[in-house]
């Protein structure tokens, strides 16, 4: 029987190690901690997997940022941005985590796993073609969709990003093209400052990105609103051949750099959503990569409330996925997206 694989890798504790910084290694220690348990780590497959390489990260980076990059290996600690720094093993681990989400996408096409989980650092949905930004080196979940595109000749990859900050990097990547589709909600204003309801894709892209900017405060149902009203009546005309998530759990409501109150069950129905459009839609095929998430306790209580809806053993009864499927959470922002979105979709 097919099983959720989990990538992971004692290399990924190793960028920014001993640095005082958010995005710590400590992120990773309390879910691979849980992860090293029998019996937790039975419910599971760890694949093996190999770093990316340079014509890999070239789909979605530049040559010249990516020797960029490269050139900071083995250095103590290199700034690319005022927010990103590396350590000597910092590109190893980024070529590590691009690596990862590729062999992710290249298994569920191949029909050898059931879902997958990169719990990878660095992480990267800010990461441009030329640029570092926000802690992120590389973009692995556009890597992998390029990948899945150019290599594994898909002609429709939905990418849905639930992280607190706009991946501007994602957008970017993507926003003349209609062969991906960008659904994003995000905390607004924050950083990075991307990411309006009017942004829209251009060109044949014009209509394949969505951004669904919010306000802070809001809670489980007020995301359950946004995606059951507009994420799924989308993707269901989109037809994606496979979903990647882009899951940051800085949305939690301990994160310490956010302002928004969702919580397991929140997660756990998010990732419903987004398992049951896979299961119409795409054979099955949905993989998430780990973006932010800063509160320890809080990431650890999102990334395994999806984990544990990803091996069909979901936190939620029946009453309470009939309150989510149900929840009509009144945004103004939301019903500004949704005016845009009628443009290009029957909603």
């Amino acid at each position: 029987m097919k099983q959720t694989a989990i990538f992971r890798s004692p290399l990924f504790l190793e960028h920014m190690k001993n640095f005082n910084h958010v995005e710590s290694a400590h992120r990773l220690l309390v879910l691979y901690e849980v992860l090293d348990q029998p019996a937790v780590a039975k419910q599971f497959v760890f694949p093996a997997f190999e770093p990316a390489t340079g014509p890999t990260l070239e789909l979605n980076h530049s040559p010249a940022y990516v020797r960029r990059v490269a050139a900071t290996a083995g250095k103590p600690q290199v700034s690319l941005d005022p927010d990103t720094e590396t350590s000597p093993l910092s590109y190893e681990a980024a070529c590590l985590a691009a690596g990862a989400a590729v062999t992710a996408a290249r298994m569920l096409v191949a029909g050898e796993i059931k879902n997958a989980f990169c719990l990878v650092r660095p992480p990267g949905h800010h990461a441009e073609d030329d640029h570092a930004m926000g802690f992120c080196l590389f973009n692995n979940v556009a890597i992998a969709a390029r990948y899945a595109i150019n290599q594994l000749k898909l002609k429709r990859v939905l990418i849905v990003d639930w992280d607190l900050h706009h991946g501007n990097g994602t957008q970017h990547s993507f926003y003349d093209t209609d062969q991906v589709l960008y659904f994003s909600t995000h905390q607004s204003p924050h950083y990075p400052g991307t990411g309006a309801a009017y942004e829209v894709g251009r060109g044949k892209g014009e209509g394949f990105t969505i951004n669904v900017p919010l306000p802070a405060g809001l809670d489980n149902q007020a995301y359950a609103s946004v995606f059951n009203s507009l994420l799924a009546p989308i993707a269901r005309q989109y037809k994606p051949e496979l979903i990647i998530l882009s899951a940051g759990y800085d949305i939690h409501r301990d994160d310490p750099l956010g302002g928004m109150l969702v919580t397991g069950p929140g997660f756990s129905y998010m990732t419903k959503v987004l398992l049951d459009l896979a299961a119409e839609l795409c054979d099955h095929r949905f993989m998430a990569c780990l973006e932010g998430g800063y509160s320890l306790n809080g990431l650890q209580e999102g990334v395994f409330a999806t984990l544990a809806e990803m091996r069909g053993q979901s936190l939620l009864d029946d009453k309470a996925v009939m309150e989510f499927t149900a929840a009509a959470y009144p945004i103004m922002s939301m019903d500004e997206t949704r005016n845009i979105a009628k443009k290009f979709w029957n909603l």
